[in-house]
C-alpha cells in the first residue's frame, strides 16, 4: 500500500506541526490555537515548502466543525444563562449589534458588498470560547458573578452565530454571490405562487425549516437519544458507547442538512443540547472529547491554511482596523453596556478584557461568507490577522485592564445596583480575588485536590487532630471548606506559585489526589525537589501512572481499582461460609 497518499500526509503534517507550535504557544502562555493556526500557514500555499491538500484538509475542518459544534451544544448551560440572562441577553445583543456595525461600516469602505460586510461584522463580534474560559480559569473567577455573566454573554454570542448560521446561506440564495445555494423548497413555492417570494420570504421558509427540524428534536430526538445512548451503557461496552456519540453527532448534522436543509453545525448543536439533558452527558462529553480535539486541531490548521501572511505586510492599514475594532471597539461598548446595568468597575473590566478576542465561530462566519461568495478573501485573511493578534494581546488587555482599574474607580467610583426582582443577587466575596498568604502551619498535611478522593482524605486528617491545608482550585469548594474552619489555598497545585504558599519545607506529608496524572506528576517533582523529606501520596488508574508518579518522587501511589478488588476480597473472606470440605472428608 503506497504511504505517499494526501490524506496520509496532510493529517500527519497537521498533527505533527501543529504539536510542535501549539507547544511552543502554551510555552508562552498563550492558547495552543495560537500555534495551530501558525501551523497551517507553514503548511498553506502562501509559504515555501512542503504545501498539504487544501480541498482534503477543508473536508477534514467540515468534521471538525460538526464536532465542535456538537461540543458547544453539550456543554450549553441554560441555567447558567438564566442566572444572568437580566444583564447577559440584552448586553450580548447590543454589543454584537454594535461591533457588527463598525465590521459593516469598514468593509462598506473598503468597498465590499453589503452581504460580505455584514458576515465580516458579525465574525469580529463574537469571542472564542477556549480563550475566554482559559483566561477567566486562570483568574479564578468562572464561579464568580462576573464569571457568571461573561459565560452567559458568551452563551448569548454562541446562539446569536448559531441562528447566523442558518440565515446567511438563506440571505447569500436571495441577494449573495455567484455560489450561493438556491433553496429548493423557495424556488419551488415560487413557481407554484408565480411570483419571486423575495428575501423575506425566504428567510421564513428557512425559519420554518429550522422550527420543524427543532421540533422533531424536540419531540422524537428528545427521547430517542437518550434512549440510544442508555441502551448502548448498559451493553458496558465503551467502545460502542463512544461510536455511538459520534455516530449521533455526525448522524443528526448530517441528516439534518439533507431532510431539513438547515447547516451541519445547526444540526450537531442540537444533538449536543439534546444530548446535554441526559445523565450520560458527561460520559459522552468524554468519550467524545479525543476525537473532537482532533478534527478541532485539523480545523485550524485548515484555516491557517487559507492565510496570506503576506497580506498583513503589503497593506497593514485594514489590519490595524480590524485589530482595533477587535480589541477596543467591542470591548468599550461590552464595559459601557455592564456600567450602564450598574455592575461594578472590575466586573465591566474583566467582561471587556474577556471579549476582546475572536476565535472559532469567527473562522466558521469567514468560510461561509468566503464559499458563498460574499466575503471576499482579503476579509478572511483580515479575520484571521485579526484573531491572531488579539488572542496574543488579550493577556495585555487583561494587564492593562488591571493596571487603569483603579484610576477609573477612583474617578468614577459607585455603588453596584441593589439586589431585588429581575436583579443579579450580588456575591458576598469581593469584587477581586484576596491575596493570599503563605501559610505558617509547619508539620501539617496537605491534600492537593477536594473531590470524591481528597475529600474523604482531608477529614480523616482532620478526625485525627492533625494540621490539615488544602489546595483547591474550585471556588465552590473552597468556600464551602473556609466554612467549616479548613485552610485552604484556592488554586492551580501546578502553579509553583500556589505552592510556594503550602509551606512545603516545613510540611509533613502531601496527599496528591487530583486524578489527572501529569498534573500530579508535576506537584510530586516540585513538591520532592522543595523538600526531600516529605511524604509523598500519590493515586493512579494504571500501572503506567504509578511507574510515572513513582519517577516523581511519590512514596507511595494508590491504584483505585486495585484497592476497590482488595475491599472486595476482604468483604468475601469476611463473609465466606465455613469450609465445607474437611467435614466430607471426615464422613
Amino acid at each position: 500500500m503506497p504511504h505517499g497518499t494526501p490524506l496520509i500526509t496532510t493529517i500527519v503534517a497537521g498533527f505533527v506541526l501543529a504539536f510542535i507550535f501549539g507547544t511552543i504557544a502554551n510555552r508562552f502562555k498563550l492558547p495552543p490555537l495560537v500555534g495551530y493556526l501558525i501551523a497551517g500557514i507553514l503548511v498553506g500555499p502562501y509559504t515555501p515548502g512542503y504545501v498539504a491538500d487544501q480541498s482534503l484538509a477543508l473536508e477534514l475542518a467540515e468534521i471538525g466543525v460538526i464536532l465542535l459544534m456538537f461540543g458547544v451544544g453539550l456543554h450549553f448551560s441554560l441555567k447558567d444563562l438564566l442566572s444572568v440572562r437580566f444583564i447577559a441577553v440584552p448586553g450580548a445583543i447590543v454589543q454584537i449589534a454594535f461591533a457588527t456595525l463598525l465590521g459593516w461600516a469598514f468593509g462598506q469602505w473598503l468597498g465590499w458588498s453589503h452581504g460580505g460586510s455584514l458576515v465580516f461584522g458579525l465574525a469580529l463580534s463574537v469571542a472564542s470560547t477556549v480563550v475566554l474560559l482559559k483566561a477567566l480559569q486562570e483568574r479564578r473567577i468562572v464561579d464568580t458573578e462576573k464569571g457568571r455573566i461573561a459565560v452567559g454573554w458568551l452563551i448569548v454570542e454562541d446562539l446569536a452565530m448559531v441562528l447566523a448560521l442558518v440565515l446567511i446561506p438563506a440571505i447569500a440564495g436571495v441577494a449573495g454571490g455567484d455560489n450561493a445555494p438556491t433553496d429548493p423548497l423557495a424556488l419551488k413555492l415560487s413557481q407554484l405562487a408565480g411570483f419571486d417570494l423575495g428575501i423575506t420570504g425566504v428567510i421564513g421558509i428557512t425559519l420554518v425549516k429550522v422550527a420543524a427540524f427543532i421540533g422533531v428534536m424536540l419531540v422524537f430526538g428528545r427521547k430517542l437519544i437518550p434512549w440510544i445512548l442508555h441502551h448502548i451503557a448498559h451493553t458496558g461496552s465503551r467502545e460502542l458507547f463512544r461510536l455511538g456519540v459520534l455516530a449521533i453527532a455526525l448522524g443528526v448534522a448530517f441528516g439534518a442538512a439533507q431532510l431539513f436543509g438547515v447547516s451541519l453545525a445547526l444540526g450537531a448543536f442540537f444533538a449536543g443540547m439534546i444530548l446535554s439533558e441526559s445523565p450520560l452527558s458527561h460520559r459522552a462529553a468524554q468519550e467524545s472529547l479525543p476525537l473532537r480535539d482532533a478534527f478541532a486541531v485539523l480545523f485550524f490548521v485548515s484555516v491557517g491554511m487559507l492565510f496570506d501572511p503576506l497580506s498583513v505586510l503589503r497593506d497593514p492599514l485594514p489590519v490595524l482596523i480590524t485589530v482595533a475594532i477587535i480589541v477596543f471597539g467591542k470591548s468599550v461598548a461590552a464595559f459601557l453596556i455592564v456600567i450602564a446595568f450598574r455592575k461594578s468597575m472590575g466586573t465591566a473590566l474583566i467582561i471587556s478584557a474577556s471579549l476582546a478576542q475572536i476565535g472559532e465561530f469567527s473562522f466558521i462566519l469567514a468560510e461561509l461568507g468566503v464559499g458563498l461568495d460574499l466575503l471576499p478573501k482579503e476579509g478572511r485573511d483580515l479575520i484571521l490577522a485579526g484573531a491572531i493578534i488579539s488572542i496574543i494581546l488579550n493577556p495585555i488587555v487583561f494587564w492593562a485592564c488591571d493596571y487603569i482599574r483603579p484610576w477609573l474607580e477612583s474617578r468614577f467610583a459607585r455603588e453596584e445596583a441593589p439586589s431585588g426582582p429581575g436583579k443579579i443577587e450580588p456575591e458576598a466575596e469581593p469584587d477581586e480575588a484576596p491575596v493570599q498568604l503563605p501559610t505558617v502551619l509547619t508539620g501539617h498535611t496537605i491534600v492537593v485536590g477536594h473531590g470524591r478522593v481528597g475529600s474523604v482524605v482531608a477529614l480523616a486528617v482532620r478526625n485525627a487532630g492533625r494540621p490539615l491545608l488544602v489546595i483547591e482550585d474550585s471556588e465552590k469548594r473552597t468556600e464551602g471548606l473556609r466554612e467549616e474552619g479548613v485552610e485552604v489555598i484556592t488554586g492551580n497545585a501546578v502553579s509553583s506559585d500556589i505552592l510556594k504558599l503550602a509551606n512545603l519545607s516545613g510540611a509533613e506529608t502531601i496527599v496528591v489526589a487530583i486524578p489527572d496524572a501529569f498534573e500530579a506528576g508535576q506537584v510530586t517533582e516540585q513538591a520532592r525537589a522543595a523538600n526531600p523529606s516529605i511524604r509523598i501520596v500519590g493515586r493512579a488508574h494504571s500501572d503506567d501512572e504509578i511507574e510515572h508518579l513513582t519517577r516523581f518522587g511519590a512514596d507511595i501511589v494508590i491504584m483505585g481499582e486495585r484497592e476497590i478488588a482488595r475491599g472486595m476480597v476482604e468483604y468475601l473472606h469476611a463473609h465466606a461460609p465455613p469450609p465445607t470440605g474437611e467435614v466430607m472428608g471426615h464422613a
